[in-house]
């Protein structure tokens, strides 16, 4: 990669300027606060309007996952990499399965996590600590891949002047510190120029990459003269492999315990059903924009390896830099929207940890713990959850979309108790428990087992999961209504 760095002394200005406000979000987000209790500190007191609530949900839904992993799994990947727009956008079918009915029983009970809601359903301790702990296990390893993800764009920025784990270090500091300021109030907030910066960033990547290398159709004779079998018609092994992705975002994005938390903030059903509807087009202006760039970055730096695709988002930036030095503006802008969505999604899962680790854990041991006690409780478990997590992102070697992958996996076992919960009134919570341990034992099992293929079929070690998972709660619950 090329050593210069991608911002100039005033890029690096603005960039540094901005991040430090995001403290001062912080510090008004916990002046606004209105009261001291769990419900105010993890859900903004529950007051969202549909602008709020959409930017918060976007740039939580959007993130180095989006910016960084998702280019460089369509540089891998070729042309069929293109479900992974069909893959964001079942997302909010998933979503639209639910979450009115939820937000109902979230309004009327005082929901503040998952766990409250499987708690409050079944009324079995052991399925919901199961549930919260994959939950909690998803979300540290979803922080993971943005902490990957942030130290490579730091890298870039400033030519290496400050380092990968110098960069992820800073940042992980100030999104630590603004979110136990003013918890979701102080995200959400945040949330809301970071999603702006990543709307913009992404259009204006887009349009630069259809000028100055002739788009898609100027990339995809390249590919055919240099990378043909990237462009083949898919076999059945890929075919089921698309419906198996498909599958994994459907079932696993669709119940983040953040966004969760996000359907319980809104101020009422109709705020949260506008704010759904505008997502619906949010995967076609924003994973499809950055799924060309990694398909015009394959045209244009061939044979790269995994570590080198990954970074390919920064590669076509630093060529674009050299080609048109006019576009600085424009860099600027498109790494600001880059760390604003990685930050934006690092701080929403720091704080639906925070909240499931005091709430749903420590606050069940310690009944009696007043809220303020709570919360305190919780801050400080951010900053340790944080700490680890930026341990793990500097030594871990794996890519950032393989550790995505790994994270929806176990969340698609939690998925058969929201979606049968909410509207299976006879399910039974031993049927969920069997099936939840089942279906994770069994993805596990394919996740870990060496010399066992990550996919067997062509189908994600989630879905097994999630197929056994299914298969034991229907013969539980078959059993029991038998009884």
């Amino acid at each position: 990669m090329n050593p210069d760095p991608l911002l100039n002394t005033g890029g690096l200005i603005f960039m540094s300027v901005y991040l430090f406000s995001l403290i001062g979000i912080g510090l008004a987000g916990r002046l606004a606060r209105k009261e001291n209790t769990l419900a105010d500190f993890y859900l903004a007191g529950r007051g969202m309007g549909v602008f709020v609530l959409f930017l918060t949900l976007y740039a939580t839904q959007y993130s180095g996952n989006t910016m960084i992993g998702f280019a460089g799994k369509a540089y891998r990947g070729g042309y069929q990499s293109l479900v992974m727009v069909i893959f964001m956008s079942s997302v909010i079918g998933g979503y639209l399965i639910y979450a009115p009915k939820l937000f109902r029983l979230a309004q009327k009970h005082g929901f503040i996590t998952t766990g409250d809601f499987i708690q409050h359903r079944f009324k079995n301790n052991a399925l919901t600590i199961i549930i919260v702990i994959l939950s909690i296990i998803a979300l540290g390893n979803y922080i993971l891949t943005n902490l990957k993800a942030i130290g490579y764009i730091v890298v870039a920025a400033t030519g290496g002047v400050v380092g990968f784990a110098q960069g992820i270090i800073i940042l992980s500091l100030i999104m630590v510190i603004y979110e136990t300021l003013g918890g979701m109030r102080s995200v959400a907030w945040t949330d809301v120029i970071q999603g702006v910066l990543l709307l913009i960033g992404v259009v204006l990547i887009f349009i630069v990459i259809q000028v100055e290398y002739g788009g898609l159709a100027a990339s995809a004779e390249i590919i055919k003269n240099e990378k043909s079998d990237l462009l083949k018609f898919p076999n059945w092994f890929e075919r089921r492999l698309w419906i198996s992705t498909i599958g994994l975002a459907f079932f696993g994005i669709s119940v983040y315990p953040h966004a969760i938390q996000r359907i319980y903030a809104a101020k009422d059903e109709n705020t949260l059903k506008r704010s759904m509807q505008i997502m619906v087009f949010m995967p076609l202006v924003t994973t499809m924009f950055m799924m060309t760039v990694g398909w015009v970055g394959l045209a244009q730096f061939p044979d790269l390896d995994s570590r080198g695709s990954e970074q390919i988002t920064i590669l076509m930036l630093q060529d674009i830099g050299l080609r048109v030095p006019a576009m600085g503006i424009m860099i600027i802008l498109f790494l600001s929207a880059a760390v604003a969505a990685i930050m934006s999604t690092v701080d929403s899962a720091l704080l639906a940890i925070s909240s499931m680790v005091t709430k749903d854990l420590y606050g069940h041991f310690k009944p009696n713990k007043k809220q303020s006690d709570l919360i305190k409780f919780g801050k400080i478990f951010s900053w340790i959850i944080m700490a680890l997590a930026v341990l793990l992102a500097i030594e871990l070697p794996q890519t950032i979309w393989r550790l995505m992958e790994i994270k929806l996996e176990l969340l698609c076992q939690i998925s058969p108790s929201i979606f049968l919960g909410i509207h299976y009134k006879n399910l039974q919570s031993k049927s969920v428990l069997a099936g939840v341990i089942v279906g994770t034992f069994i993805a596990l099992l394919i996740i870990f087992t060496p010399g066992l293929p990550a996919k067997p079929w062509g189908i994600h070690a989630g879905i097994w999961g999630l197929i056994a998972n299914v298969s034991v709660l229907g013969m539980y619950q078959f059993r029991f209504q038998k009884n």
